[in-house]
């Protein structure tokens, strides 16, 4: 619904998927950001110096971490615990609390380091899209299983774009489940003051577009950025009602409907 508040022509700056949504929800990570690259990056050298380590017996399982494929399939999306035991488990190795700890620490400390040193970017077509959200008087919320994104928000420079950010901290503190469960998108939403009905949210992961999808959201749309032969399918699969490559294509006329 409109606010009578709310010029037409700024709700005409929106595609038409986005023009009846009273609040939407960002993940942070693929979406809001480019840290995604910088997530997978430390995965994969963790879980790769994890195997050589402790390889399996099949020889099949001791393959390298897939940046793109393992990354979608078993971390993208959940907190470092999650993604850490469902990699372990997805190769058949130990899943103990000690051995998911310890790998899920090796790749919090490299993503720091990662993280320190480079630094990341905004998307430049999210920027455009939260600013024309903003225009129109459309609430804006930034959710993230990770305890980093205030800073990497803050980084990027964007952090003053979104009226509420529910990050892993919070989670953890609130006792949230991780993703596919919804509990951090409804957060989010709640803090907002708009009910999920009448929320979009807007996705990258797997397991992202599942909780949008179990939340009760009105529009789950995905993020497909990776150009896979099959990624734009499984988000759908998983939950989306759409998915664009960048979400440019939600500013305006010629945007998904």
């Amino acid at each position: 619904m409109q606010s009578p508040h709310t010029p037409a022509a700024s709700r005409d700056a929106l595609a038409p998927v986005l023009r009846d949504v009273r609040a939407v929800v960002f993940d942070t990570d693929g979406v809001i950001t480019d840290s995604a690259r910088v997530h997978a990056a430390a995965w994969k050298a963790a879980f790769d110096a994890y195997l050589r380590a402790h390889p399996p017996k099949d020889p099949e399982r001791r393959r390298p971490f897939d940046v793109q494929d393992d990354y979608l399939r078993h971390v993208d999306g959940k907190s470092r615990l999650d993604g850490a035991a469902a990699f372990l488990a997805a190769r058949g190795i130990d899943t103990s609390p000690e051995t998911v700890r310890a790998v899920a620490a090796d790749k919090e400390r490299r993503f720091v380091r990662r993280l320190r040193e480079h630094g990341v970017d905004a998307y430049p077509g999210t920027i455009r899209l939260v600013c024309a959200l903003r225009r129109a008087g459309v609430p804006r919320a930034a959710a993230s299983a990770s305890r980093h994104a205030g800073e990497l928000l803050v980084r990027a420079g964007v952090r003053d774009l979104f009226d509420v950010l529910v990050d892993g901290g919070e989670a953890a503190r609130l006792g949230l489940a991780g993703k596919p469960q919804p509990d951090l998108f409804l957060e989010a939403v709640r803090r907002l003051g708009v009910p999920a009905g009448r929320a979009a949210v807007i996705e990258d992961a797997l397991a992202g577009v599942e909780a949008g999808r179990r939340g009760g959201f009105a529009l789950v749309i995905g993020v497909d950025r990776t150009a896979g032969d099959d990624s734009g399918a499984r988000l759908l699969r998983h939950g989306a009602d759409i998915v664009v490559h960048d979400l440019e294509e939600l500013c305006g006329g010629g945007a998904p409907k």
